[in-house]
């Protein structure tokens, strides 16, 4: 069972990038838009004077099927995890939300973007697409937030399935899920514990987490360390923050079950950009075929053996799928 739903061909390639998230919590850095490493990381900015990183603004890529879909998703995160001295609480978000023109009924659904704090900075690491029809959509936000309460600045973060409708002039917010990864356990199996301290695994926060509750199944955590002998990875998603069914379907996905996971960088280069070599990423998917995925989707086909195991969409035009079905 392929883990991908019925995707709509693609939108086309645009290259206007927007701002507007800057109206809702001021005027905040702006990430450069690189193509090869689009998104700006707390080392490339200096902190600010209450000790967090400065707020930056992600950008989709030109390369996106339809980048003003994350580039909505991604506003509205902004606008949620990001709030300086004295506009903390749920009705100061209420106002930042409905600047944007969508429903400030959405900041209920927030979650741990909201914490409670003087000060929180949101930094988008990924956005990608968990699932893109032709008037729906949904786009799995991946970020991190440094929280500033009485003085202490804590680093955190999550990864929210954003739940997108086509409207006029923009398309419209319906739901937020953020991620819920579990407690931590106390004894966690080799795999885990080596999949956690790989500098060739990039995880972010809800991921981590993930790995952390030991509901990742076995053989997700030995292809990651396979995977890592020859790659550096950036994940997106691993279990939680990923839709319960394949997008657009009634199927189960994998994510949740614990055995698969969605990569969007491979040795510094974004699945998604057109100048990254496609030998690389079809390199990547048939490694991770031999690394005993059944189930591998990414922005190409593969040709050759095993090729029954792959599949391709517009879905997973921004990132590889790597499913295992046990």
């Amino acid at each position: 069972m392929r883990d991908f739903g019925q995707s709509a061909s693609p939108v086309g390639r645009r290259t206007v990038l927007l701002a507007a998230v800057g109206m809702a919590f001021g005027a905040a850095g702006c990430s450069s838009d690189r193509r090869d490493r689009p998104h700006a990381t707390a080392a490339e900015s200096p902190a600010s004077p209450s000790g967090l990183p400065r707020a930056t603004q992600w950008h989709p890529s030109p390369d996106d099927v339809d980048p003003q879909v994350k580039l909505r998703a991604v506003q509205l995160i902004e606008a949620l995890g990001n709030w300086r001295t004295g506009e903390q609480g749920a009705a100061t978000a209420q106002r930042r939300v409905s600047a944007l023109g969508l429903d400030p009924g959405l900041v209920g659904q927030s979650g741990p973007l909201l914490a409670s704090a003087d000060e929180a900075v949101v930094r988008v690491v990924d956005a990608q697409y968990g699932g893109i029809l032709t008037d729906a959509a949904g786009v799995l936000v991946v970020c991190r937030q440094w929280t500033r309460q009485a003085g202490a600045v804590t680093a955190g973060g999550t990864t929210v399935d954003v739940r997108l409708s086509r409207a006029r002039p923009r398309w419209a917010v319906t739901a937020l899920h953020p991620a819920r990864p579990g407690p931590a356990v106390s004894s966690l199996p080799p795999a885990a514990r080596k999949v956690l301290d790989d500098p060739h695994v990039g995880l972010p926060p809800a991921a981590r987490a993930d790995v952390r509750s030991g509901h990742i199944h076995t053989s997700v955590l030995e292809a990651l360390l396979r995977l890592a002998d020859t790659y550096r990875m950036n994940l997106s998603v691993i279990r939680s923050g990923h839709p319960l069914n394949v997008f657009g379907t009634a199927r189960p996905s994998d994510h949740p079950r614990g055995r698969a996971f969605d990569v969007w960088q491979i040795n510094g280069r974004s699945v998604v950009d057109s100048a990254t070599p496609r030998r690389l990423i079809e390199s990547f998917m048939r490694d991770a075929a031999m690394a005993g995925s059944y189930n591998v989707g990414g922005p190409v086909l593969p040709s050759g053996a095993g090729a029954g195991r792959f599949f391709s969409d517009p879905t997973h035009h921004d990132h590889v799928h790597v499913g295992f079905s046990s």
